[in-house]
């Protein structure tokens, strides 16, 4: 008698686990559940059964996803006509969730492909199959969504003795064994910044000046107004852990004492309009001490408040002292006089003649210094201006302007030369250091 023809079915092993924790032994869960699979697949070569050389193994990943790299494998391979039987140890290696694995028993059904679990034979293509599964589906669901919960109240819990659960590691500190560790020379940086903040009172004028310095986080970049916003209100700082908006006392060590937490937030309580305002009758002005009136007595810097809005003036000494017919300017306004000086500053900051006066005074003191590098600094100046602090912007004009005398034609700027050379010598010592390869 012949016998019969036994047709080969091509079967492929898929493993998965959730987590990464022993996959780098020799030995570990992925191999157990492929070994199991492979010996079933042998137990039924009479049936035609016949191992396919390629592997699909997930290491580290939920099964509540379908974004796996050995899964899209093998559904592209199952669409591709390669495969006909597919093995697994359990079906929660496929999928937890029902939805999930009904989109891949479609894949399945498409192809021609059978479903096998080796601890829990059934055959997806009967009905009974079919009710099987989507039985032991569901308690495969019901286990996942019972382990969410009590990992959710396992981090709650380990919050509330002030654990560190993971996640972003706050500027200040690094993590070692599982703890946050104070990194004392971000621990400063942190101090300097809530220190500063209270002094200025303002976020934004706080922020342009951090910026100006390179001041950066925990990832390298450049600060900006909400990083600075957040880390203000982390009350890690002060050496609490929050979870859902309560705060317990913490495993690590504060930064910051709780005094200087309570003045930054007294001055966030306050609105934000009233902060600006108060942030803008501080500022400096600019050129305090060297405008001078067409009759060549100082002009003193004065404001008035007009529905609550600000308005900055520069006035004639002569006026204040005598009449308003005693000076033929008797008044000008702030803000227009100061761009008009920092432009012309600007302008004449980039002229070859004062690039080559101030080289040659500069390199007196500056050795090896040449034409080249006093234009590359005095041009850094141009983009840097208005991410300066007004105090700082107030320092450089007093540091560069000798005189301003204002006439009804218009006015006159003379610059101090050696102040062209400290700026220089400034610039110079506070350049970024060039970012070294990683």
């Amino acid at each position: 008698m012949k016998k019969p023809i036994v047709r080969k079915l091509r079967c492929a092993v898929y493993t998965r686990k959730s987590s990464e924790e022993g996959l780098e032994q020799e030995f570990n869960s992925l191999d157990a559940q492929r070994e199991a699979c492979e010996a079933y697949i042998a137990s039924q070569k009479p049936e035609g059964w016949v191992l396919v050389s390629d592997r699909y193994d997930d290491g580290g990943i939920s099964g509540a996803t379908l974004e796996r790299p050995g899964l899209q494998r093998l559904l592209a391979d199952i669409e591709a006509r390669r495969i006909d039987v597919v093995v697994v140890y359990k079906i929660d290696r496929l999928s937890r969730a029902l939805m999930d694995f009904a989109k891949l028993v479609e894949v399945f059904d498409r192809n021609s492909v059978t479903f096998v679990s080796v601890t829990q034979s059934f055959n997806t293509t009967t009905s009974m199959g079919r009710l099987t599964l989507n039985i032991l589906l569901s308690f495969a669901q019901f286990e996942r969504e019972v382990i969410g919960e009590r990992i959710r109240d396992k981090f709650a819990a380990s919050r509330k003795k002030g654990m560190w659960m993971g996640g972003f590691v706050p500027l200040g500190y690094d993590v070692k064994d599982r703890k946050l560790v104070v990194n004392e020379a971000e621990a400063k940086k942190i101090r300097m910044i809530f220190e500063r903040f209270v002094k200025i009172g303002s976020a934004t004028a706080l922020v342009r000046a951090l910026r100006a310095e390179g001041v950066t986080g925990k990832q390298g970049k450049l600060v900006d107004k909400g990083y600075v916003y957040k880390l203000l209100n982390n009350r890690v700082y002060i050496g609490q852990a929050v979870h859902r908006g309560t705060a317990y006392p913490g495993e690590h060590q504060a930064i910051i004492s709780q005094a200087l937490w309570d003045k930054v937030h007294s001055i966030l309580a306050e609105s934000p309009r009233v902060r600006a305002w108060q942030t803008r009758t501080q500022t400096p002005a600019l050129l305090k001490g060297l405008i001078f009136g067409p009759t060549g007595r100082a002009m003193t810097p004065a404001h008035t408040r007009r529905s609550g809005k600000l308005y900055r003036y520069y006035v004639s000494t002569d006026v204040l002292k005598r009449d308003g017919e005693a000076c033929p300017v008797r008044r000008i306004p702030a803000a227009e006089i100061e761009s008009a000086v920092i432009e012309q500053v600007r302008t004449i900051l980039r002229s070859p003649e004062v690039i080559v006066r101030t080289w040659r005074v500069a390199r007196q003191s500056l050795d090896g210094l040449t034409k080249a590098d006093v234009r590359e600094e005095l041009e850094r100046l141009d983009p840097l201006w208005d991410e300066l602090f007004p105090a700082e912007q107030a320092r450089i004009v007093q540091l560069l302007v000798e005189r301003v005398d204002i006439s009804t034609e218009g006015a006159d700027i003379q610059l101090r030369t050696e102040g062209l050379t400290n700026l220089v010598t400034d610039l110079r010592a506070v350049r970024p250091e060039p970012r070294r390869a990683a």
